[in-house]
């Protein structure tokens, strides 16, 4: 069922990202890798961004097209169900 809300989600998505810039400015792949707080900060963020774009549902491309929403979906799943086959990197 698409969000009844859908500027709200599309705020959320952006926030995230937002902090996800913010937690990581500065780090290198290896700094990020051994800053565990930080990896799993993002990780949430991501899961977080996922879940938004779930309840946009078919208004995420409308809204705004030309993003792999199927993806940004489907990550939400692999970090929940497949979360020990996640690469750092």
């Amino acid at each position: 069922m698409p969000s009844d809300k859908p500027a709200r989600r599309l705020e959320d998505i952006v926030e995230n990202v937002q902090a996800i810039l913010r937690y990581t400015a500065g780090m290198d792949e290896t700094t990020f890798r051994e800053d565990q707080k930080t990896y799993d900060a993002v990780e949430r963020c991501l899961e977080r961004i996922s879940e938004a774009a779930a309840k946009l549902g078919d208004q995420a491309p409308v809204l705004v097209p030309g993003q792999p929403w199927q993806e940004i979906r489907a990550l939400g799943n692999r970090l929940r169900h497949e979360y020990d086959a996640i690469r750092e990197d």
